[in-house]
């Protein structure tokens, strides 16, 4: 849903909880939100903006969830506005050290139909624990762009603000 009072593309920031969600989000948005290491830290959405190409994006951080079968307040919060909110694109943030987990979320986001982008952060604990993901191959099996990132650095995070802002061009929306 395009914001109608600013005219910004809605980008709606998703993942399980602890998978560097808020930093992400902060990242992108110069945001000093506050990162936490336990389950339900961000209970509810938080809003922030970021720019591409002179283009600004309103982004939502959603409350950490591991499904859109909602079972508590946080993930109702979620699931609605993934669902309902109709936002113009989608990031969701996995873990790259608990990838397996992580993607249960990532295909019921992209059943819902928004264009999305996944986001494989924390790939630097993952290389240092011996695995190593191939953003390619899972671009392939999911049917969309898959980024590598290491929020906490920044690393990969340029890249995703380009392809999430191609993802949810104006033309492309739905």
């Amino acid at each position: 849903m395009t914001d109608p009072s600013t005219g910004r593309r809605v980008v709606a920031l998703a993942g399980n909880p602890n998978t560097g969600k808020s930093s992400v989000f902060n990242k992108l948005t110069g945001g000093k939100q506050h990162v936490g290491n336990w389950p339900g830290k961000t209970v509810e959405r938080v809003d922030g903006q970021f720019a591409h190409d002179g283009e600004k994006f309103g982004l939502v951080d959603l409350p950490g969830t591991y499904s859109l079968n909602a079972s508590s307040p946080e993930e109702m919060i979620a699931r609605d506005f993934l669902v309902g909110g109709e936002p113009d694109g989608a990031i969701v943030v996995v873990d790259a050290a608990n990838l397996e987990r992580n993607l249960y979320l990532a295909i019921q986001v992209l059943e819902i139909g928004i264009p999305t982008v996944v986001a494989i952060n924390m790939s630097d604990v993952a290389r240092s624990r011996g695995l190593e993901i191939d953003a390619d191959i899972l671009t392939e099996q999911l049917g969309v762009p898959a980024v590598p990132t290491v929020a906490r650095t920044g690393k990969g995070l340029d890249e995703l603000r380009e392809v999430i802002a191609a993802s949810c061009a104006r033309d492309g929306a739905r």
